[in-house]
Formats: structure tokens, C-alpha cells, sequence
């Protein structure tokens, strides 16, 4: 057990976004989605797993050690509802909290039809399958930077 780190963090999950770079895009997807053949065709090769709970939990977990890319329109997607697009449905609400509460402000979700989130998700560093049940529990998150402080800034402040 690690202090301050989510549980659910196992190490092939943690391995995967640490080694993932600035604008690499991890997927956390339902057990509905086609992951196991998605994720061959990812970055990684292969499917990371966390069994046993919802998407936004999933999502929780994620958030609380990556960083969201800011410099795109949209650093967090969901996938739409087929024929529906604007429709949010129950399971896109709750990660929505999950995210808003992990950047600490209102980041709405931008949002991608079916087909091409298959697609975007074959170009992503890597796939996360979740216990989720419910349907569209499919999410896009582009890592961002974490930028060390000036060190002409730091040593002024000597």
C-alpha cells in the first residue's frame, strides 16, 4: 500500500500513465466496449483492467494523478449517445462531477460519436476496462504538463 495514491492505482494502470507523455490520451471504457480489441491496436498493446467498479470511480482514480492537457479545446470526451447526441446520460453526469471535482472547476466534457471514439481510442496510449454495466460509460483524457517552477524565479526568491 502506497500513501496518498488511490487504491485502484494497480501498477500496470500507474506504469501506463506514467509513462504516457504530454498529449497522450488514455481511455476509460464500459465492459460493454470493445476494449481487449481496441487496446491491441493502442500504443500500449494491451488492455489495463479495473475490475469491480463504475466508470466514475474509474475516473476518480485517473484524475487524481493526471494532469489534463489545457492547451486543447476539449482535454476530457465522452462518447455520445447513438441518434442522441446532447443527450448526458446518468453515467456521463457522474463522471462529469468526478472531473469538475478534479480540476477544481467546471470542465465540461466534450463530446464524440460512436464510430469515431472507436477510432480515437485505437490511436490512444492505452485502454482501461471498468466494471461499468451502463452504457456510454466511454471516456477520452488527454494528459497534460506538470511545469517545475522557474529556476531564474527561484533563485530571485533567495
Amino acid at each position: 500500500m502506497l500513501k496518498n495514491l488511490d487504491p485502484l492505482l494497480n501498477a500496470d494502470v500507474l506504469h501506463a500513465l506514467r509513462a504516457m507523455g504530454h498529449g497522450d490520451e488514455v481511455v476509460i471504457c464500459d465492459a460493454n466496449f470493445p476494449a481487449d480489441s481496441v487496446a491491441r491496436a493502442t500504443v500500449l498493446g494491451k488492455l489495463l483492467r479495473m475490475d469491480g467498479v463504475d466508470a466514475a470511480r474509474a475516473v476518480r482514480a485517473v484524475l487524481s494523478v493526471l494532469p489534463l492537457d489545457t492547451f486543447v479545446e476539449h482535454a476530457a470526451l465522452r462518447m455520445e449517445v447513438v441518434g442522441e447526441p446532447n443527450t448526458i446520460p446518468v453515467v456521463q453526469r457522474e463522471a462529469q462531477a468526478e472531473l469538475n471535482a478534479a480540476e477544481g472547476r467546471d470542465l465540461p466534457f466534450g463530446s464524440i460519436e460512436r464510430f469515431a471514439f472507436y477510432e480515437r481510442a485505437k490511436a490512444a496510449y492505452c485502454v482501461i476496462v471498468t466494471g461499468e454495466r451502463r452504457g456510454y460509460g466511454c471516456f477520452v483524457f488527454k494528459k497534460g504538463v506538470l511545469l517545475a517552477p522557474d529556476a531564474a524565479h527561484a533563485e530571485q526568491g533567495k
